[in-house]
């Protein structure tokens, strides 16, 4: 696991360069789990009774975690005040647009395409910044022609994907909002992680980052009126949702941006809604037509143009 650095030390300096490779392919396919437990869960719980029990549950788990392994927590005010920033955006802003919209009638194919806007956003922004002269270096990242049509050949994959759930009339300016909502955190909250947070290690970072999450979300939950109903679905789906996305996925998440460029990071997400369709095809036996698996192709070809080192 990672280090106090948020180094990865895994089975000396071969085994740690192989995770370190794996990790893009592990992010996305739990990342991809996140609409699949939304199905499951969704029915038998508001989305911000959901999310924070998900989020208390988590901050147990990384508490427990954080003990035994005695990690150091992050020092200084200025770092925790970042990472609780950021997780306000990441965990709540994201999760809770995302799980509110569903819950409000906007198909998760929607909402995917919505947030599948995310890539394009940070590449605008990655290179408005590199051509400013007021910024710092950390975002200082120029947008190479090929990764532009890269993003763009992936936004048109996301598109053929998620085209054949667009429903008609399923979307209100209530339902949209949140959509963006979700865009916007997890947009501003990946920049500003790169940008502000100093490297630490994941582990008592998310910690932080998910208790900022629930402070703000509990209060919010505490509106809702409809019950949470404890299904053996809905336990599933927050056993999922704990251990697979949060203590799994967002520590990866957490660590590729620390790596990595935003740009590169952020286009691994166009390969999220492909691989929720496959999934869905698999799991609910939901069909797969001409369109969606051109989509797929396009993807996967779009990621490897962006994430490609230059020459």
């Amino acid at each position: 696991m990672a280090g106090p650095g948020g180094s990865a030390a895994v089975g000396g300096a071969d085994g740690g360069t192989a995770w370190l490779r794996a990790m893009p392919a592990v992010f996305v396919l739990i990342w991809s789990t996140g609409f699949i437990v939304a199905r499951y869960g969704m029915p038998h719980a508001p989305p911000l009774s959901f999310l924070s029990l998900r989020y208390l549950l988590s901050v147990g788990c990384f508490l427990i975690w954080i003990a035994l392994a005695r990690v150091a927590w992050p020092r200084g005010a200025a770092q925790w005040g970042h990472l609780g920033l950021t997780g306000v955006l990441m965990h709540g802003g994201y999760l809770g647009g995302v799980w509110a919209a569903v819950r409000s009638g906007m198909g998760a194919g929607t909402v995917a395409l919505i947030v599948g806007l995310q890539p394009l956003l940070t590449a605008l922004w990655v290179s408005a910044q590199a051509r400013s002269p007021l910024t710092g270096q950390a975002l200082r990242e120029p947008v190479t022609p090929r990764q532009w049509a890269g993003l763009l050949l992936g936004q048109g994959g996301l598109l053929l994907v998620v085209w054949h759930k667009l429903g008609i009339g399923e979307v209100t300016a209530a339902n949209l909002s949140l959509g963006l909502l979700a865009l916007a955190s997890i947009t501003v909250g990946t920049l500003y992680q790169k940008r502000h947070v100093a490297p630490c290690d994941v582990r008592s970072a998310n910690a932080v980052q998910l208790m900022a999450a629930l402070a703000v979300t509990a209060p919010l939950a505490l509106l809702e009126s409809a019950p949470v109903v404890w299904h053996p679905a809905l336990v599933g789906a927050l056993a999922w949702s704990v251990l697979a996305l949060t203590l799994g996925g967002s520590s990866l998440l957490y660590l590729l941006i620390q790596r990595g460029a935003a740009t590169r990071v952020t286009s691994l997400l166009y390969l999220v809604p492909p691989c929720t369709a496959l999934m869905a095809w698999g799991l609910f036996g939901e069909t797969l037509g001409g369109l969606t698996l051109a989509g797929v192709a396009m993807c996967v070809l779009g990621v490897a143009w962006v994430v490609r080192e230059s020459h």
